[in-house]
């Protein structure tokens, strides 16, 4: 697995999600594009802004809820790499991937809470799973992080 540190320059900033119920499963999203790819939250970090408070808008845009404690951060950047065919038009060529620092968040609401139309809605449909099921149905080029992410993180989950 490649880091940040590999080629900086070739990866946008980003935070990653796991979001985990009281009975230990992630909170995963049904994006709407592409179509039928799941995924757990996840978003850019902006300028003057740090990882932590990423992560904290993009649980409100993205999920709909601020209720939740911050676990656990990962030790390192993590990247993956998109295919070039699904390369956003916005990106311009700057970036082939993404770093992304990861945090584990405790649920803390109801899922009624849960409100994924709050903002510019990505997700069309959200379910809890397993770390298992969420592997197996994760899009395919973000699989070798998620697997990263649910080794360092495994002790929270099931």
């Amino acid at each position: 697995m490649k880091t940040a540190a590999d080629s900086p320059n070739l990866y946008r900033r980003n935070v990653g999600l796991m979001l985990i119920s009281p009975d230990r499963r992630i909170f995963v999203g049904r994006r709407i594009k592409p179509r039928d790819s799941w995924q757990m939250p996840q978003g850019g970090v902006d300028d003057g802004e740090t990882p932590v408070e990423a992560a904290c808008r993009e649980l409100w845009e993205e999920v709909g809820t601020s209720n939740a404690l911050l676990l656990r951060e990962s030790a390192q950047w993590l990247t993956y790499e998109v295919p070039e065919s699904m390369r956003p038009a916005h990106w311009k060529g700057r970036w082939h991937g993404q770093a992304q620092r990861w945090f584990a968040l405790a649920f803390t609401g109801r899922d009624a809470d849960i409100d994924i139309a709050a903002h510019d809605q990505e997700f069309d449909a959200w379910q809890w799973m397993s770390a298992g099921e969420m592997l197996e149905r994760i899009i395919p080029f973000k699989r070798a992080t998620y697997v990263a992410v649910v080794e360092e993180f495994r002790d929270l989950v099931k």
